[in-house]
C-alpha cells in the first residue's frame, strides 16, 4: 500500500505545484474515500504534507519572482492567530469521530463545489464586476489590507479544521481581491502563505495525537519531486488552460463526496 501512497503523493504535487491546489482539497479526500484513514488523522498528516511539500513549491516560485510577499504577509496576519484558536478550539471541543467525519466531509463537498463554480465562470464573474468605461472593478486601495487580512482569518481557521481552504479558497480570493495579478503570481503567492499556515496548524495537530508519520513519510517521497516539477512547468501553463482543468478537478472530487 505504501507505493500507491507515495504515487498518490506525486500526483498531487504535481497538481499543487501547477495550480497551488490540491495539499488538502485532494490529498484529504483521498485519504478518507479511497485509502480509508479516519477523517482526523487524515487531516493532521495532510497538514504537515502540505506544509513540506508547498515549501518546496514556494522556494521554486520565489526563485521565479512569482510571489508577492506583501499579500502573504497580510494573509499571514488573519490566518496565523486564526489556526491557533482553532486547535485551542478543537482541544476543548474534543470531537469524537463520528462528528469530525461530518464536518470535513462536509466543509469539503460545499467548499469544492463553490469554488469549482466560481472558476469555471470566473470571466462572467468579472464582467459583472466591468464598468461601463470597460475597466475591472477593484476594492479600493485603503480597504484591501483590511479584506486580505479578514479573508486570512477565515482561511486559517477552515484549513485548521478540515485541512482545506490553503489552496482552494486562497487561490479564489486572491483572484477576486486582485483581479490584476497574472495566474502564476496568484498560484506563487498562495503557496508561499500555505507554508507557515499549514505548518503551524499541523504542528497543533501533532499535539493533538492525529498525525501518521509513516503515511506522511510515503506520501512526502513522491510528493517532493512532484511539485519541484510542478512549480517549473505553472510558468508554462496558461490561464485559460489552468483554470478550467482545475474547476473540473474540484468539481469531481466536490461530486464523489456529496454522493459518499
Amino acid at each position: 500500500m505504501d507505493w500507491l501512497y507515495t504515487v498518490s503523493g506525486f500526483l498531487v504535487g504535481l497538481i499543487v505545484g501547477v495550480t497551488g491546489v490540491g495539499g488538502g482539497s485532494l490529498m484529504t479526500p483521498l485519504l478518507v474515500l479511497f485509502f480509508g484513514v479516519s477523517p482526523a488523522t487524515a487531516v493532521g498528516t495532510d497538514l504537515l504534507y502540505a506544509s513540506l511539500t508547498k515549501t518546496v513549491g514556494g522556494w521554486v516560485h520565489s526563485r521565479n519572482g512569482t510571489v508577492e510577499w506583501k499579500i502573504v504577509g497580510l494573509l499571514a496576519l488573519g490566518s496565523l492567530p486564526a489556526a491557533l484558536l482553532t486547535i485551542a478550539l478543537l482541544k476543548y471541543l474534543a470531537l469524537d469521530e463520528k462528528t469530525l467525519r461530518g464536518v470535513v466531509t462536509s466543509l469539503l463537498s460545499v467548499a469544492l463545489l463553490l469554488t469549482a463554480t466560481a472558476l469555471l465562470f470566473k470571466d462572467w464573474i468579472m464582467q459583472l464586476a466591468r464598468r461601463n468605461d470597460g475597466t475591472v472593478y477593484e476594492l479600493h486601495h485603503r480597504y484591501l489590507p483590511a479584506a486580505t487580512i479578514a479573508t486570512g482569518f477565515v482561511v486559517g481557521a477552515l484549513v485548521t479544521v478540515s485541512s482545506i481552504g490553503a489552496g482552494v479558497l486562497g487561490t479564489v480570493a486572491l483572484l477576486f481581491l486582485y483581479p490584476r495579478l497574472s495566474a502564476v503570481k496568484v498560484v506563487g503567492t498562495d503557496i508561499a502563505h500555505a507554508v507557515p499556515l499549514t505548518a503551524i496548524a499541523g504542528m497543533g495537530h501533532m499535539a493533538l495525537g492525529t498525525v501518521d508519520f509513516v503515511l506522511l513519510g510515503s506520501l512526502l517521497l513522491g510528493s517532493l519531486p512532484g511539485i519541484f516539477i510542478g512549480s517549473h512547468l505553472s510558468a508554462k501553463v496558461p490561464e485559460k488552460v489552468l483554470r478550467p482543468i482545475l474547476a473540473v478537478m474540484l468539481l469531481v472530487i466536490g461530486t464523489r463526496l456529496v454522493l459518499n
